[in-house]
């Protein structure tokens, strides 16, 4: 490996449950009482838009009384520390990487203090807590027609050509606090291993994913990440 390898980090949502923010896939295939097809497709959000934007405004309501943690807080000393190159990839739509300081990062599946316009596509800034009121769209000024930023299901995931440009060019891949579940997700240590990545695994348990990686640590996010980040800035 180079001595200053080009490292490409993916976060789920066992790296924010630390902070308290319930995991997207919970018990039964429930999230917060909900199950994920009647909150989580374009489907739902045709069905009954009044739940699908009310559980999103009870999502970012929980947001603002949360704090990031060790790990979050480790991977943004990382990103900030790190003189090579990096891409910190989170699942996650919370800001908790955000607010602990992390630049390097895109959100794949789209960000709860966001909001997407279906009149123009586009994308506002939206910290408020009623979506569902039909507020104007900030670009083109159309009301009601703002929904959460969220990438639901059967829709594709942010910024994927550059996830796909680092993954080819990475050196070290590090999956944190995620089940390897969802696609393309659950489809990067595959890559970035075959292009020539050592791969390394931080969990609770093993992922579904665990066969491709050459290391594995198990244990709680907040525990494991602080570690490997001392070790990699020695």
């Amino acid at each position: 490996m180079p001595e200053l390898p080009n490292i490409v980090i993916l976060t789920g949502a066992g790296v924010s449950a630390e902070s308290g923010l319930a995991t997207f896939r919970g018990p039964d295939g429930l999230w917060e009482g909900h199950r994920v097809a009647d909150v989580c497709t374009p489907e739902a959000l045709a069905r009954d838009e009044a739940l699908v934007q009310r559980f999103y405004d009870e999502r970012r309501v929980k947001l603002a009384t949360v704090e990031p943690n060790a790990a979050h807080r480790a991977l943004a000393r990382l990103d900030a520390e790190w003189p090579g190159g990096l891409l910190l990839v989170t699942q996650n739509v919370d800001d908790l990487h955000q607010r602990a300081g992390a630049k390097r990062l895109v959100h794949m599946h789209g960000e709860l203090r966001s909001a997407l316009c279906r009149a123009c596509g586009g994308r506002s800034p939206f910290a408020g807590a009623d979506m569902g009121a039909g507020p104007a769209c900030p670009e083109c000024g159309e009301a009601g027609v703002l929904r959460p930023d969220i990438v639901f299901f059967g829709e594709m995931p942010y910024a994927m050509a550059v996830i796909d440009r680092a993954l080819m060019e990475a050196d070290l891949f590090v999956s944190i606090g995620t089940s390897g579940n969802v696609y393309p997700a659950a489809g990067f240590v595959q890559t970035a291993r075959y292009c020539g990545a050592r791969t390394l695994e931080m969990n609770l348990e093993p992922s579904l994913g665990a066969t491709y990686f050459h290391e594995s640590r198990i244990g709680a996010a907040g525990d494991l990440v602080p570690g490997w980040v001392e070790e990699m800035l020695k």
